[in-house]
């Protein structure tokens, strides 16, 4: 499946230029091709970076008040296709309206249609610059440059991952079959249930998701490499006083390896960074809760970002502290970091632009009369 999944992941980037070309005019202006030459500047209203629920949920309301948005989906940016994450997991349970679930690729693919449907103009190329210091704001791709009286940062986070024998998704690899980044969206799944589990962490993330595995597995074990959490006192009392949990101290996993033809994962060798021993863990499942990085570098200080480098939003809204500049998803939430959370900051931020974008235009006829 995952094959599958990967190689739709490539066709979805290898078909993108067609998709985007399709929905805009004939002209010069619109190449998608990255090694192009720099062509004059598109003009838009509004310019949407990013490719998964609040990017696209952020086109689409864009769209059909007509703002005619420009939506940058990357080319592999962070290492990831087009539509972020989603495109990285399996079956996805708990986004409404898919009662039987749906493949993260295939989710992401719908939100992608129903954007262009509405007349979104997508380009498959990753925005490495911006420039904010004057109005219409500057994006900058290695082939394009456009010009906008407003933008929607969606770019994202991307959840840390340890890299040993076994973690990868590639052969002799167990991620999305038995390894995860995300506890509250995979830990219900049924290869889970009832099965020793085991999170990676020490902070508040990972006493989080190790209380939410207790749910469903038999045992969580909290893997920490040193002797102590840097979690707050709250959270770590009640993961450590749940007698479903026990903490493995001092320890790192150096590999991880399968059930025999099952394919998925069996269990863990964890080494203590004391003493050297290697042990051998059975668990069906291994979670990191190391953090994530928010996807905020090419903006390069222009907005003001929290120290983990997360995108400050007005409380309540999607503004930036620049106006006109605005942010939606995992990229300025480091709680919840759902699909449906984001989508839903994703229409805030389109119905706030929208807004933003009528309010400068009032300004601006009032001063030319």
């Amino acid at each position: 499946m995952l094959k599958s999944l990967f190689k739709k992941a490539r066709t979805l980037a290898g078909l993108a230029a067609t998709s985007a070309a399709a929905t805009l005019p004939a002209s010069p202006s619109f190449s998608n091709s990255a090694s192009a030459p720099m062509d004059s500047p598109l003009r838009t209203k509004l310019c949407i970076i990013g490719s998964g629920p609040a990017a696209h949920t952020a086109a689409i309301y864009a769209a059909r008040a007509e703002l005619k948005p420009i939506l940058f989906e990357g080319y592999m940016a962070n290492d990831i296709a087009p539509g972020g994450q989603l495109t990285t997991t399996t079956d996805v349970e708990n986004f409404p309206g898919f009662s039987d679930g749906i493949l993260g690729y295939d989710l992401m693919d719908r939100c992608r249609k129903q954007s262009l449907r509405f007349g979104t103009a997508i380009f498959t190329e990753t925005v490495s610059k911006v420039d904010l210091s004057s109005s219409p704001f500057k994006i900058l791709t290695d082939a394009k440059t456009v010009l906008a009286d407003s933008i929607i940062v969606a770019t994202g986070a991307v959840a840390r991952r340890l890299d040993f024998p076994g973690s990868a998704d590639g052969a002799g690899g167990f991620w999305n079959k038995g390894i995860s980044a995300c506890a509250v969206c995979d830990g219900a799944a049924p290869i889970f249930r009832n099965k020793p589990l085991a999170v990676i962490g020490g902070g508040d993330s990972a006493m989080e998701e190790a209380t939410f595995l207790t749910k469903y597995g038999s045992k969580v074990y909290i893997i920490h490499r040193r002797d102590t959490f840097r979690a707050s006192k709250i959270m770590q009392s009640r993961a450590v006083s749940n007698p479903k949990i026990e903490v493995v101290w001092n320890s790192v996993v150096v590999e991880a390896y399968g059930d025999g033809e099952r394919g998925v994962l069996g269990g863990l060798k964890v080494k203590n960074v004391l003493s050297g021993e290697v042990s051998d863990l059975k668990v069906a499942g291994l979670f990191f809760a190391i953090g994530h990085e928010p996807a905020t570098k090419f903006l390069e200080g222009q907005l003001q970002l929290d120290p983990d480098g997360y995108i400050i939003t007005k409380p309540g809204t999607t503004q930036t502290s620049m106006p006109g500049v605005f942010a939606a998803g995992d990229v300025q939430d480091k709680k919840y970091r759902q699909a449906v959370t984001a989508a839903g900051t994703g229409c805030m931020a389109a119905l706030e632009a929208e807004h933003y974008l009528q309010e400068v235009g009032f300004v601006e006829s009032k001063s030319q009369l």
